[in-house]
């Protein structure tokens, strides 16, 4: 694992136009059907819907930003809860962000092979799917810079499309005037208003997905990029959506919209402005920019992933790296359970829909939370930015009213069931997953007890399972930790162990203070120390706690000296928070953790 980290670090890390074209081929995409989807349920307030979109996601920069330049490290949602709740909590905003991924990655790849089939391909759907699934995969495995620069071609020409065809909607409409709008204009709206308007609003958040994918690979962009991501997605989205379905609506019968699939609706409006070219460019880069919603997900998902293998959520197998400095176990890995789901549900990709939608949302009301928490719990923790309290009160409303809009609403198909039945088809299992692993040591001890109970008659026969089992639990237990403390207060020194012994599988601990040598005065302090170890030593003979004394100064460079010395991965090590006048940026430590 130390490994690991030296390696993240001679990495070039990525620029503003890299960073953005990875997370905005994602969410720049949904303009190709989040207009129709809009006007399906909101007709000619579809753009209104959209705008309220672009004004959720307008508070959720500054929830972003605060939280992540506070915590710069890979995670997104699993990481502002990982450091400001338990390993359980964040755990579940994990899962759900997997999820979110799987069904983006999903989605995006048959979505784009049905376009590729209708323009001239007539090879089958789904093995055109699994083969551009495998060529994403392979791109990823080749490292971050070589996908960014695919992702980049991608992302400049999907724009370039977008405002040729708003280009020649608008000469279309000044050349034929706006007699369709005015007439869409005058349709009465099923049922009310605020109805329409409500049901448009939980369809058109969907437009918004894959602004969360920028947080999960924060560690691989450069110093000030990640604030500025956030910023040209909600730029690319709060202008090119809201005025594309603005546009659909004054050149296409509402209707026409709502009949027609809403995968061709900007085909068709090519078609009407520009002819029979126009349609056949804006197809073509919906098929190359959802193959780039592909790779955001491959791409967002190893650093998710990463991050968990560091805690110890998953396995450190998937940790391992090529030449690339890529995870191809967990590229590998993502890879086929894609496939897998693709196969299961036989490119019947309205059914991940429900696991889409509310899984992206449920992430970035998560987030919204945790960024509660951490005005709450780490209110000293330097920060960049902050979000004011009640921008952070409304957009976590908009989210929920969006989840509810979206778990209440009748699916399409009759015979389908609803969104949030097929989300918890997938939920479920991935809890039940990470539970085991989050509980593995009780789960083997459980096994050991049970193997004693019934196999102690055949005992020998079974002795060399016993001895791996008990291998495995030491080996577990044996991982030591670290608290560097500054004169805690022996309240301070409980919280922390209690927090380890909650969510650490460990036996050792290590309190370490660091002195300077022109600081003879402190010399009661380590005595007050000492003794406050000693009683946590009696008061908890279940972990062994060592109390350590160094000289010097606390800085990055003792962190790294100490882990490189100890044999101790950094991210095992913790302090508190740190205040105002701490003269180091979190990030700088190398991902020490925050827990009192």
């Amino acid at each position: 694992m130390l490994s690991h980290l030296k390696m993240k670090k001679q990495v070039k890390k990525l620029g503003e136009l890299s960073a953005t074209a990875i997370c905005g081929n994602d969410i720049s995409s949904s303009v190709l059907y989040v207009s129709a989807l809009s006007i399906i349920y909101a007709g000619k307030y579809a753009w209104i819907t959209l705008l309220i979109v672009a004004f959720i996601l307008f508070l959720f920069r500054k929830i972003y930003a605060e939280v992540v330049c506070a915590l710069p490290l890979n995670g997104g949602a699993y990481n502002a809860l990982l450091n400001t709740t338990s390993k359980s909590l964040a755990s579940y905003a994990a899962t759900l962000t997997i999820l979110s991924y799987m069904a983006t990655s999903v989605i995006s790849a048959n979505e784009a092979m049905r376009y590729l089939h209708g323009l001239w391909v007539s090879e089958p759907i789904i093995l055109s799917t699994v083969l551009l699934l495998i060529f994403f995969a392979l791109l990823a495995i080749l490292g971050i810079r070589e996908s960014s620069k695919v992702a980049i071609g991608i992302f400049i020409f999907h724009l370039t499309s977008m405002v040729l065809l708003i280009s020649f909607v608008c000469y279309y409409l000044l050349s034929s005037g706006f007699t369709t709008l005015y007439k869409n204009w005058d349709l009465p709206v099923e049922g009310s208003i605020s109805n329409a308007i409500f049901l448009g609003f939980a369809a058109s958040m969907l437009g918004i997905s894959g602004f969360e994918s920028s947080a999960n690979y924060v560690e691989e962009q450069a110093r000030g990029v990640f604030v500025k991501t956030l910023r040209n997605m909600w730029v690319i989205v709060s202008i090119i959506n809201p005025l594309m379905a603005f546009l659909a609506i004054s050149i296409i019968a509402i209707p026409e919209i709502q009949e027609l699939h809403s995968d061709p609706l900007l085909s068709q409006m090519g078609k009407i402005s520009g002819g029979n070219w126009l349609s056949w460019i804006i197809s073509i880069d919906a098929v190359i920019v959802l193959s780039g919603a592909v790779l955001t997900s491959f791409v967002g998902v190893t650093g998710l992933l990463e991050r968990m293998a560091l805690d110890r959520i998953l396995p450190p197998f998937f940790l391992k790296k090529n030449k690339r400095n890529s995870s191809h176990r967990i590229i590998i890995l993502f890879l086929l359970i894609s496939i897998s789901v693709l196969l299961i549900t036989q490119g019947k990709v309205e059914v991940l829909a429900g696991v889409y939608t509310i899984s992206f949302l449920a992430v970035m009301g998560l987030f919204a939370i945790g960024n509660i928490l951490l005005k709450v719990k780490r209110s000293k923790l330097p920060r960049q930015y902050k979000a004011k309290k009640i921008s952070v009160f409304v957009a976590l409303i908009g989210v929920i009213i969006a989840l509810i809009g979206n778990i209440t609403m009748e699916p399409s198909d009759p015979e389908m069931p609803s969104n949030f039945t097929i989300f918890l088809e997938y939920f479920i299992p991935g809890i039940i997953f990470v539970t085991i692993m989050l509980n593995r040591l009780d789960i083997l001890q459980f096994l050991l007890s049970l193997l004693r109970t019934v196999f102690d008659p055949i005992r020998e026969l079974f002795l060399k399972l016993h001895v791996t089992i008990n291998r495995t639990i030491d080996k577990i237990s044996s991982q030591e930790f670290i608290f560097f403390t500054r004169g805690d207060n022996i309240n301070n020194l409980n919280k922390v162990i209690l927090y380890i012994l909650k969510n650490e599988s460990t036996k050792k601990l290590r309190l370490v203070t660091v002195i300077e040598k022109d600081k003879t005065d402190e010399k009661k302090l380590l005595i007050n120390l000492k003794n406050d170890v000693d009683f946590l030593n009696k008061e908890y003979p279940e972990i062994k706690i060592e109390f350590e004394v160094l000289t010097g100064k606390f800085s990055p460079e003792l962190v790294h000296s100490l882990s490189k010395k100890w044999g101790i991965p950094i991210n095992f090590m913790f302090i508190g928070s740190p205040g105002d006048h701490f003269p180091y940026r979190i990030e700088e430590l190398g991902g020490v953790r925050l827990i009192i």
